[in-house]
């Protein structure tokens, strides 16, 4: 039997906004590849950082990558009077949380909402797809997969997490889906409804 080839992210996704969140792992490096890809294909991404983001990857890395600031901080806002979470997620089509490591998936879980990427998660209208990344021993914890299963029945999506060499030197499941399989699962869900922009313009 002839297996299906996998749906690939379309090559123009202009009038489309994403926000990325980036969080504290090693694969953050990887996420640099997404959003250059997305970019490329004309959508407008924002990236979040949490603090331990910040010690993998730096800021203005994404900066360059996506020509717009990045945001670290809720007191840190361009206007005072603009609450910008509550700004990106009215415009965001779709938000990427990668990598999504365990402390992520359980303060989400809980509706812990105390810095900007976890404060967007709880603002956010549009959907939320999630790339796990973590050791194969905590991605089996029965806590995690409790949050995880809990974030599932709340309509979260997930890509990931692979099997394969993980940073820890063992082998196991916990990898982060590769940036081509992000790509190709964010470009066909951005892809299953109008861009918002496109919507407020009719």
């Amino acid at each position: 039997m002839t297996s299906r080839p996998e749906p690939r992210a379309p090559a123009n996704l202009a009038g489309y906004e994403v926000l990325v969140a980036v969080c504290g792992g090693i694969a953050a490096y990887k996420v640099c590849e997404v959003v250059s890809a997305l970019v490329q294909r004309g959508v407008g991404v924002t990236v979040a950082m949490t603090r331990a983001a910040r010690k993998f990857v730096g800021v203005a890395t994404f900066q360059a990558l996506t020509g717009r600031r990045v945001l670290t901080s809720l007191w840190n806002a361009n206007d005072p009077a603009d609450p910008q979470h509550i700004t990106l997620t009215d415009n965001a089509d779709l938000m990427l949380i990668a990598p999504a490591t365990a402390d992520i998936i359980g303060k989400i879980a809980a509706g812990i909402a105390d810095d900007a990427v976890t404060t967007l998660v709880v603002s956010t209208a549009s959907p939320v797809l999630l790339a796990p990344s973590m050791n194969d021993r905590m991605w089996n914890h029965p806590i995690v997969q409790r949050n995880v299963t809990t974030l599932k029945d709340l309509g979260f999506q997930w890509v990931g997490p692979s099997e394969g060499w993980l940073a820890c030197r063992s082998v196991g499941p916990g990898r982060m889906a590769e940036p081509a399989e992000i790509l190709d699962r964010v470009g066909c869900m951005l892809q299953a409804q109008p861009a918002k922009a496109t919507a407020k313009a009719e």
